[in-house]
């Protein structure tokens, strides 16, 4: 069984660091793994965790809001193994803000360079190498990249525009033996949410959402893993998700109710 390499972007914390440690478990010493984020001290703490099972661990510290650092990403994963088998496109960042109370726009642009363009660029990168050896490519979207919440107007955009990017990359990579697996989790029990924007652009400090019922994170990053084991084109993560995709369809208006629902009782307008 030869060595897969798979890099995954997000990978201090949260679901990449879960997932990576969850890969390490299962594969040992048959995967390379490469760890890319901001801190690379929280990197280095996952690695040694992924080391421990016997994984090659690479830690890459990567801000994906710029594209030099995706792009150099990729050409150290290549210099350092050779070749690509996943991407994994996790890192991302949360914001919850009502239009009405946002006064400057610029942070919507930056949300939209580290969700969707950090993204696009290290799969850009990665391409070559990935169709080379008919590996797989996972997206990590959202709920809100399917259905829009309210108070998530910049978040449910770029999830959407994500949701765009690889469902239409998925058919021109079908013709290589690649796969695009896009993963839609709902809430999970991470703290995105907390470090996301604001209406001012700053740390929310809080969440938005109603959190009672949240996914772990164990949970989520085995569905990912499983997902793109078998590559799957979705992976949507719960019951409620699965239903309001079709009722999207079938019965708008109560989607937009559960929508609403989903909005803690303090930050619903009144």
């Amino acid at each position: 069984m030869s060595t897969k390499v798979v890099i995954i972007t997000g990978a201090s914390d949260g679901i990449g660091a879960e997932l990576a440690r969850q890969l390490a478990q299962e594969s040992g010493s048959h995967v390379a793994l490469v760890l890319a984020a901001r801190s690379k001290d929280k990197l280095e703490q996952v690695a040694q965790q992924c080391r421990t099972h016997g994984s090659k661990v690479l830690v890459r510290p990567t801000d994906v809001g710029q594209e030099a650092d995706c792009r150099a990403l990729i050409a150290e994963t290549i210099a350092q193994f050779g070749r690509i088998d996943t991407l994994v496109n996790n890192a991302g960042m949360s914001a919850h803000a009502q239009l009405s109370e946002v006064t400057d726009m610029a942070w919507y642009e930056q949300l939209m360079r580290i969700n969707l363009w950090g993204s696009a660029w290290c799969t850009h990168a990665a391409l070559p190498y990935i169709q080379a050896s008919q590996g797989r490519i996972v997206a990590v979207s959202s709920l809100a990249g399917l259905v829009g919440v309210p108070g998530r107007t910049a978040y449910s955009s770029t999830k959407f525009a994500m949701t765009g990017f690889f469902e239409a990359l998925r058919v021109e990579m079908a013709p290589y033996g690649v796969s695009v697996t896009i993963a839609y989790p709902g809430v999970v029990a991470t703290e995105i949410r907390y470090r996301g924007f604001d209406a001012h652009g700053q740390a929310a400090g809080k969440s938005g959402l109603d959190e009672s019922g949240a996914m772990t994170v164990e949970a989520c990053a085995h569905l990912i893993r499983v997902g793109m084991a078998r590559r799957e084109r979705d992976i949507v993560m719960s019951t409620k998700g699965k239903l309001s995709r079709w009722m999207k369809l079938l019965a708008p208006k109560l989607v937009d109710k559960l929508a609403m629902a989903a909005l803690k009782r303090e930050v619903r307008p009144h």
